[in-house]
């Protein structure tokens, strides 16, 4: 089996590249000291030094390999394995040299992976019998074959016992450093992912904002452009009828230009200051809508059940933001001659709101733009209500929306196409739904000037946005 070798930067002293270490200077000064220290003892075991030269050599050959720890360790093992051989048959005892041998263990263990460092457990398994074998003869304190199978025992275990105790110890300290790199790179791995979740997190406000903003932009832009088209035909054949009533008009047409001025002047200031750098006008909310009706002109009545609830603001704006795009979609699509009636009830624990025109309806053409409606569904499904567009089969356009009171988690608001029928003959709804509102009756007199004539919008009599945008 090919040996595998941690990563160098998690070893001590390890250097931050590919490929074997380079040799350390600890490393030669371990070698250095071995040698110097324990090569020329010659026999430990022995009354004369018969063997000498023999020994020195040897014990060179086997501490000198320890340089090689790190960068070569199973060479080192096989050139100290080897040395020990010939140390056993060439010397009749031990030397001071087999010190080097826990050390060549343990330096297997730690710098060599899987089976091959193992091999250094067989080396000393090998020594530690044939070392013994080779030394009991030169052994004179012990007498008797009981005696020296005890010391050849004995010798066996203090031999093995040299190799397994490091290589046990070798071990462990490798795992203990494959631990921490591997909590070192799932940590990083954390890191890394957190950043990504950061960046992901950051795209989606972005983009929410973004939304956001163009939503806010088509409900002000659409609503006042439609509402002055609409009072700017109006006025036109007033000035010739009841030049007086053509004054009122343009008013009308000024102060809608105005608040949509100053709501565009609002976000754009946002935009430009970022948080902190503007001072925030209140959003519109459900106090806002008698006055938006108003400025609609006569053709758009209104009518309120219940007493106004204290709400929070974002259920406000998008009570107010449906009735203006319905109104919206009204002016654009219903017909020159077409009125519409806002009623709101307000319950105990829902604002009821509906907007109904009898103007064109299922016939009017599609505009295929759609984003109007695409935003009141937004609107009210961030506030946990229920939206319903729909043509009605007997003429006109409703749009019924049911806000909670406190504001809810977001619910997915559906919306039924146009072209679908809204309500069986009789009134009531074809599917089970929720009612759709009958044509509405003419606004009450004095607030529907029937006598002025109505020019049709410049775009053409288009259909509503559509239910589904």
């Amino acid at each position: 089996m090919t040996s595998t070798r941690l990563p160098w930067p998690t070893m001590p002293g390890g250097w931050d590249r590919e490929g074997p270490e380079p040799v350390s200077r600890w490393d030669v000064m371990l070698t250095a000291a071995l040698m110097v220290g324990t090569s020329f003892w010659g026999d430990l075991m022995a009354n004369h030094q018969g063997h000498y030269v023999a020994s020195v050599l040897t014990s060179l050959a086997i501490t000198a390999p320890v340089v090689l720890r790190r960068r070569r360790p199973l060479l080192m093992l096989a050139i100290v394995s080897v040395a020990s051989l010939v140390q056993c048959v060439t010397v009749s005892g031990p030397t001071a040299s087999l010190l080097a041998v826990p050390v060549v263990a343990y330096s297997v263990a730690k710098w060599v992976s899987g089976h091959d460092s193992r091999l250094v457990l067989l080396s000393g398994l090998i020594g530690a019998v044939i070392g013994p074998l080779c030394w009991i003869g030169s052994v004179n304190f012990v007498d008797g074959y009981a005696g020296r199978v005890r010391m050849l025992v004995l010798l066996f275990v203090m031999c093995f016992a040299a190799v397994l105790v490091p290589y046990l110890i070798g071990r462990r300290v490798r795992e203990n450093d494959i631990t921490g790199q591997e909590r070192a790179r799932a940590a990083e791995q954390r890191y890394q992912a957190e950043l990504a979740t950061r960046e992901e997190r950051a795209r989606a406000t972005e983009a929410r904002v973004r939304n956001d903003i163009a939503r806010e932009l088509h409900d002000v832009v659409a609503h006042s452009l439609s509402v002055i088209i609409v009072q700017a035909e109006g006025g036109k054949a007033l000035a010739r009828k009841n030049p007086p009533a053509a004054a009122e008009t343009l008013d009308t047409i000024a102060e809608t230009g105005r608040e949509a001025l100053t709501e565009m002047r609002r976000m754009v200031g946002v935009l430009r200051a970022g948080p902190g750098g503007t001072e925030y006008a209140p959003q519109p909310g459900l106090g806002d809508i008698a006055e938006m009706v108003q400025r609609a002109g006569d053709r758009v009545s209104l009518q309120v059940t219940g007493a106004q609830p204290a709400v929070p603001a974002t259920v406000g704006l998008a009570a107010y933001r449906v009735v203006q795009e319905a109104l919206t979609n009204f002016f654009k699509h219903a017909g020159p001659q077409a009125t519409c009636r806002v009623q709101i009830n307000y319950g105990a624990a829902d604002i009821d709101i509906e907007v109904a025109d009898n103007g064109m309806g299922s016939k009017a053409p599609n505009d295929g733009a759609g984003n109007g409606l695409k935003g009141m569904q937004e609107r009210v499904g961030a506030v946990g209500g229920k939206l319903n567009a729909r043509a009605r089969r007997t003429g006109g356009f409703q749009v019924k929306a049911l806000l909670p009171i406190a504001a809810k988690p977001p619910k997915v608001a559906t919306s039924e196409p146009a072209s679908a029928p809204a309500q069986a003959d009789g009134g009531e709804p074809a599917d089970g739904g929720v009612p759709a509102a009958q044509p509405a009756d003419p606004a009450p007199e004095g607030r529907v000037d029937r006598g002025a004539p109505h020019q049709a919008s410049p775009q053409g009599p288009g259909h509503h946005d559509g239910p589904v945008a």
